[in-house]
């Protein structure tokens, strides 16, 4: 059964962090602190980076090494009886790579999303063909039920824009590139740019194309990125950090510093700056769909 948009990330990110915190102030090392706890320091790492749900007696013994006071102890407690609520995307498996699970939760909890693509559509706004060739590079000799079961996720992932409660706002800025690239066929890019033209209707998205004539900008050193922002609470801070993800060939990338959100904060700027505004990028993508039909 679903879960709620938040999933299971949030609170294993949030007890992470405090119990984190608690560490420090207990002036212990990573090293020190698993040696207490004989624990390795591979499983310290995934629990205070939110990888992994946590059980209420490990929160016990690690507040007792941290001489962490009793309230303090039950409410982390608590909190890690949330780390074992199963979101939607847990229904498919193995199909999804390994610690993307996390990725995808924070998508679900996020309040805006501001990605930069240099190579190919996004995952939120591929189409089932597109999706299905990029899978098929990505991972030679897939079989056909994960094939299925991969497509499946992605699409299931795009809901999120069109959910009733509150859907994120989404800004995506593509490389002109993205559209050119020739991938899965003529048939194939065809759909998917009319895709993205039709997205790029919804209200709570804007997409933009950076034209080979900008030359030079921040995306062509950063690479590939999402920022993601969390909704506020009553006293009108964020509920979760901004979080950076940068995704690899083996592997995603979390960035959660404020100076680091900060440096990609100005090169999404950067980027944003050099782009098409929303009508020009619309009339370019729907130029190259034309090319591609012909071609």
């Amino acid at each position: 059964m679903a879960e709620g948009p938040t999933g299971s990330t949030v609170p294993r990110r949030q007890l992470g962090r405090n119990l984190r915190d608690l560490r420090n102030r207990a002036r212990l090392t990573v090293r020190a602190a698993a040696r207490k706890l004989e624990w390795s320091e591979a499983k310290m790492w995934r629990i205070e980076t939110g990888q992994t749900p946590l059980r209420s007696l490990d929160v016990q013994a690690m507040c007792t090494v941290y001489g962490a006071p009793p309230d303090l102890t039950e409410a982390l407690m608590g909190l890690a009886k949330e780390t074992k609520a199963r979101g939607w995307w847990h229904a498919y498996g193995d199909v999804i790579p390994e610690g993307f699970d996390v990725y995808v939760g924070l998508e679900e909890a996020a309040a805006s999303l501001s990605s930069y693509e240099s190579d190919i559509v996004p995952g939120l706004l591929q189409t089932e063909g597109y999706a299905r060739a990029v899978t098929r590079t990505h991972i030679r000799g897939i079989g056909d039920e994960d094939l299925d079961g991969r497509v499946r996720l992605r699409i299931e992932r795009q809901t999120l824009l069109t959910r009733a409660a509150d859907p994120p706002t989404l800004r995506v800025a593509l490389s002109e590139a993205v559209l050119r690239r020739p991938i899965g066929g003529r048939d194939v890019m065809v759909e998917q740019l009319g895709h993205l033209v039709y997205v790029s209707e919804l209200p709570n998205v804007v997409i933009r194309v950076v034209p080979f004539a900008a030359g030079m900008h921040s995306g062509v050193v950063t690479g590939p990125f999402v920022i993601l922002r969390f909704p506020l609470n009553v006293d009108g801070n964020e509920t979760e950090p901004p979080t950076v993800y940068a995704d690899g060939y083996t592997g995603g990338l979390y960035l959660d510093k404020p100076k680091e959100v900060e440096h990609y904060d100005a090169a999404f700027q950067g980027i944003w700056d050099t782009s098409l505004d929303e009508q020009a990028s619309r009339r370019l993508i729907a130029e190259v769909a034309g090319s591609h039909e012909q071609g």
